[in-house]
């Protein structure tokens, strides 16, 4: 027996936000759209939810495809569904946004799937809302670095407390005080000072900084 039969058909999508951080500079992954509608406008990666799959377990296989990395960071942005959002057919998309750390992606991968990284501040017109998708996954990860410590998945696993600061700073679209930064950080025992020093970013040479996450599971009061 057929159910609903006297409703319209829906499609279901995901599309994944990913961003990362270089050059101080906070990126987000794009490319040229390999299909109709819009083939070759920028758009975000993205795919159709399988008959046996979840959106979860979609926006998983989804990332993994594109970068071939398991166990990333990710968070429902959320559903995106304006009637003339998609001019192939009635296309609902759910949003992801995840947090990579651009070195750790595969630059055969970027050039198999025509995608590249662009600096926030210079995104192109996207097709349909998926600037929309991207500001409002912005925000989203705004929110949640002020109260978890997520922004160290966009670093290296050793880091310089400058690193830290630029990184926050491109993040929330504004500058640090450098004192009052530095000072907060000496107060998270997660945050582990090392005896390495960078030599490569720093001319002086500075200290290399790592998260401990066991220590971070057993502090209450992370807030910055």
């Amino acid at each position: 027996m057929a159910y609903y039969s006297e409703h319209s058909k829906v499609w279901l999508s995901v599309d994944v936000i990913i961003f990362g951080f270089e050059q101080n500079k906070l990126k987000v992954l794009i490319g040229r759209r390999q299909m109709d509608p819009g083939r070759g406008e920028w758009s975000l990666y993205g795919g159709f939810v399988a008959a046996n799959e979840g959106i979860d377990e979609c926006a998983a296989r989804t990332l993994y495809e594109l970068t071939g990395l398991n166990h990333l960071f990710m968070r429902q942005v959320g559903a995106f569904g304006s009637v003339d959002r998609d001019p192939g057919e009635r296309v609902v998309s759910i949003a992801y946004y995840a947090l990579i750390n651009v070195k750790d992606y595969n630059e055969q991968l970027q050039k198999e799937h025509h995608v590249q990284w662009v600096d926030m501040d210079q995104l192109p017109k996207l097709y349909s809302d998926h600037n929309e998708m991207i500001a409002q996954g912005l925000r989203k990860m705004r929110q949640k670095m002020r109260t978890e410590p997520i922004g160290f998945r966009l670093l290296p696993k050793l880091f310089t407390l400058t690193q830290l600061q630029r990184l926050y700073e491109a993040v929330n679209g504004q500058e640090i005080d450098k004192r009052n930064f530095r000072k907060r950080i000496k107060e998270m025992d997660f945050i582990e000072k090392t005896e390495l020093i960078d030599k490569v970013t720093s001319k002086r040479g500075a200290a290399l900084y790592r998260f401990n996450n066991k220590v971070y599971n057993e502090d209450p009061n992370f807030k910055l």
